[in-house]
C-alpha cells in the first residue's frame, strides 16, 4: 500500500511537471489570459488523471470483479444497492434539502457513494461527472473491502483502498482464491501488474460481522439531528420476533426465497476462465430483493458494462421510449416509409443505435425479474383476509365490511424502509354491481397517480373528492407551523417557521415541553406478525338493484409517492416510470348476493 502512495506522488508530481511547462509555454506565445486558461485546462486534466488512477487502481469497480463473479454481478446490477447513487430521485431529494438546509452537507452521499465520498469528490458533483465505481452506489468494495466491526448508524464506514490485487472480506475465507493463486498459470490470471492474465484479489479472509444483521445497520438506521429517524428498520428489527429466533438482515434478503429464511442456494464461489470454484459453496444472492424500484435512464441502469462505450450525458439523449433501434422501424425509416427523426449527432448511425436499443432490452429485462423479485417479497410478508361483510346485504342498507392486512414478516414493519415517510403501500377497493359498473371505490388515485388525501393537488383544487375512507400505510412526517397547528409535510423541515431553518432538536425534552416535538414521525406501518382491519362502508343509496355484486381488492406499493417528487423537482419522465413500475399484489375479487 505504501508503495502505491509513493507511486502515486510521484505521478502527481510529473503532472505539477507538465502543467508548469505548458502554463510557460502560453505565456511566452499569448501573455497571461491564455496562461489562465491553460492552468484550467491543466487543472482539469489533473483532477481527471488522479480520478482515473483512483478509479482504476486504488477503487475498483464492480465491472473488474464480474471476470470471476459474473452471477453475483447480474444479481446486484439491478438492485438497490447498485442504484443507490445512480438514482434520479434521490439526487433531486439530495438536492432540495440541502438547498433548504445547507447544514445537511453529506449526510445522504456518504451512504449513497461511500466509495465517490471516500475518494473525495464533492456532495454536489454530478453524477454523470463522478468515477465509475462512485456510480456503481453500495458496490463489491463497499461491503467486501471492510475489515473493521462497527456498531454505529448513520454510515461511515472505512472502505480500505487498495488495487484489485488487494484481499477482500466475507463471512466464509479464501480457500478457493488460494487455491487458484496456487496455480495461477493454469487458471490464467494475474496476481500483481508485471504478470498477464485476468487479473484477480489475491487473498480471501473472513469478516464475521459481513454476515451479521449489525453490518447492515450503519446505512439502515439513520437518526437526523432533529431527534427523528428516517430510517428505522434496525429499530423495528431488534424489538422483533425474528431477532429472538437468530434470523439475520441475510437470511431474507440473500436467501433462496424472497423474504422467506429458507436457507441459501448454493454454487461456485467463483468462475475463473471457464472452470468453477467451490462449486458447492453457499450462495448469497445479491439481487437483495425489497420493494424499491429504478426511475431511470434504462440505458444508465441496470449496470451493464456495453453500455459503458457511451456516457451518461450520451444516453440522455437516447429517446428510449420511441422505437429507435429497432430494426423494423430502421428499415422504414431507411426506406423513407417514415420520417427520420433529428437524431442527436451521438446517436446518428443506425448501427449504433440498435446496439444501443440491445442494451436497452437487456436492461428492461433485467427491471422486470426485479418487479418478479418485488412482488415476491411483498406477497411472501403480507397476507389479505376477506372481505367479512357486517350484516346481510340488502339494497337501500349501508353495506359495512372489514379486509384485514397481515404483516407475515416476523422481522420488520409493513412497510419499511427508506426516509420512513417515503414507501408507499396501500389497499384499493371497488365495489362493481350487476351490470359491471364500478359504484363506489375507496383507494383511488388522482390524475397524476397520487392517492386522493391531502397531498393531492386534485383534491386540494376540487377536481377529485377526497377519499375519507382511505387505508393507506405510508408514515408521515408532521411539522409544527408558525400558527402552532400540526401539518402534513414533504419533508421533516418545518419550512413556515423559517424559509432557510437551521435543523436542530428543541432545546428542552418532551415532557417538559408539555407538548411533541416541532417534527415527528406518525407511523402507519403494521408491526412484524401484527395486522390492520380496513373497515369500509358503502352508502345504502349506491346498492339500487338486487344481484351478483362484486368487490375487487388489492394492495400498491410505490417507492415514491408523485407529490413529493413534484416537490423535490422530478421530471415528468421519472413520474412516469415512477407510475409504470408500481406494483400491484394480493388482488383477487369476491361475488356475492344483494337481495332486495
Amino acid at each position: 500500500m505504501r508503495n502505491d502512495l509513493v507511486k502515486l506522488s510521484w505521478r502527481r508530481a510529473l503532472i505539477g511537471v507538465a502543467a508548469a511547462g505548458l502554463i510557460s509555454a502560453f505565456l511566452t506565445v499569448g501573455g497571461a489570459a491564455r496562461a489562465e486558461e491553460a492552468a484550467a485546462a491543466t487543472e482539469k486534466t489533473a483532477d481527471q488523471m488522479h480520478s482515473e488512477i483512483l478509479d482504476a487502481e486504488v477503487f475498483p469497480s464492480a465491472s473488474k470483479c464480474m471476470s470471476c463473479h459474473e452471477e453475483i454481478y447480474k444479481e446486484w446490477a439491478s438492485s438497490n444497492h447498485a442504484y443507490a447513487s445512480i438514482s434520479p430521485m434521490f439526487h433531486k431529494f439530495e438536492q432540495t434539502i440541502n438547498s433548504i438546509a445547507p447544514t445537511i452537507n453529506t449526510f445522504c452521499v456518504r451512504c449513497h457513494a461511500a466509495v465517490g465520498t471516500t475518494m473525495g469528490e464533492p456532495r454536489e458533483m454530478p453524477v454523470w461527472e463522478r468515477s465509475q465505481v462512485s456510480r456503481e452506489g453500495v458496490t463489491c468494495i463497499t461491503c467486501h473491502r471492510v475489515n473493521e466491526a462497527y456498531y454505529k448508524v448513520n454510515a461511515s464506514r472505512n472502505i480500505l483502498p487498495g488495487k484489485i490485487f488487494e484481499p477482500v472480506y466475507g463471512p466464509i475465507g479464501g480457500d478457493g482464491v488460494a487455491e487458484v493463486v496456487k496455480n495461477k498459470d493454469g487458471y490464467k490470471v494475474a496476481t500483481n501488474e508485471n504478470e498477464r492474465g485476468n487479473q484477480i484479489h489475491t487473498e480471501g479472509k473472513i469478516f464475521p460481522q459481513i454476515s451479521k444483521s449489525e453490518f447492515c445497520v450503519s446505512c439502515h438506521q439513520v437518526a437526523v439531528n432533529l431527534g427523528i429517524k428516517l430510517e428505522v428498520v434496525w429499530d423495528q428489527y431488534r424489538g422483533s420476533p425474528a431477532l429472538a429466533e437468530g434470523i439475520s438482515c441475510q437470511d431474507c434478503h440473500m436467501g433462496k426465497e424472497p423474504g422467506v429464511p429458507s436457507g441459501y442456494k448454493t454454487g461456485p464461489v467463483a468462475v475463473v476462465n471457464g472452470q468453477a470454484i467451490n462449486e458447492n459453496r453457499v450462495h448469497h444472492d445479491h439481487s437483495f430483493p425489497g420493494p424499491g424500484y429504478p426511475t431511470a435512464h434504462p440505458g444508465i441502469f441496470p449496470h451493464n458494462p456495453k453500455a459503458e462505450r457511451w456516457t451518461m450525458d450520451q444516453w440522455l439523449l437516447f429517446n428510449y421510449r420511441q422505437p429507435w433501434g429497432d430494426s423494423e422501424w430502421e428499415d422504414k425509416v431507411e426506406e423513407g416509409e417514415i420520417a427520420a427523426p433529428e437524431f442527436p449527432e451521438v446517436w446518428s448511425d443506425r448501427f449504433d443505435r440498435e446496439e444501443a436499443r440491445e442494451i436497452i432490452n437487456e436492461n428492461i429485462e433485467g427491471i422486470e425479474r426485479k418487479r418478479e423479485l418485488r412482488r415476491a417479497v411483498m406477497e411472501n410478508g403480507s397476507h389479505v383476509d376477506g372481505p367479512f361483510f357486517d350484516g346481510e346485504p340488502r339494497i337501500g342498507r349501508d353495506l359495512d365490511f372489514t379486509y384485514v392486512m397481515h404483516n407475515t414478516n416476523n422481522g420488520h414493519n409493513l412497510p419499511s424502509g427508506s426516509l420512513g415517510a417515503q414507501p408507499e403501500v396501500w389497499l384499493n377497493v371497488a365495489l362493481i354491481d350487476p351490470d359491471g359498473k364500478n359504484v363506489w371505490e375507496s383507494g383511488y388515485v388522482d390524475s397524476v397517480g397520487d392517492m386522493a388525501d391531502n397531498h393531492s393537488q386534485d383534491v386540494l383544487t376540487g377536481k377529485v373528492p377526497y377519499d375519507d375512507q382511505l387505508v393507506n400505510l405510508q408514515t408521515k412526517f408532521l411539522t409544527t407551523n408558525v400558527k402552532g397547528t400540526d401539518r402534513e409535510m414533504y419533508l421533516p423541515v418545518n419550512v413556515d417557521i423559517d424559509q432557510l431553518p437551521f435543523l436542530r432538536p428543541p432545546a428542552q425534552p418532551t415532557t417538559v415541553l408539555n407538548h411533541p416535538p416541532f417534527v415527528r414521525m406518525e407511523a402507519r406501518s403494521i408491526p412484524p406478525l401484527g395486522k390492520r382491519d380496513a373497515n369500509y362502508s358503502v352508502p345504502g343509496e349506491l346498492l339500487t338493484k338486487p344481484g351478483r355484486y362484486k368487490l375487487a381488492f388489492r394492495v400498491r406499493s410505490r417507492a415514491e409517492p408523485i407529490y413529493f417528487m413534484t416537490f423535490v423537482g422530478a421530471t415528468n419522465d421519472m413520474k412516469r416510470s415512477m407510475n409504470e413500475w408500481m406494483l400491484d399484489y394480493h388482488a383477487y375479487q369476491v361475488e356475492f348476493e344483494v337481495k332486495g
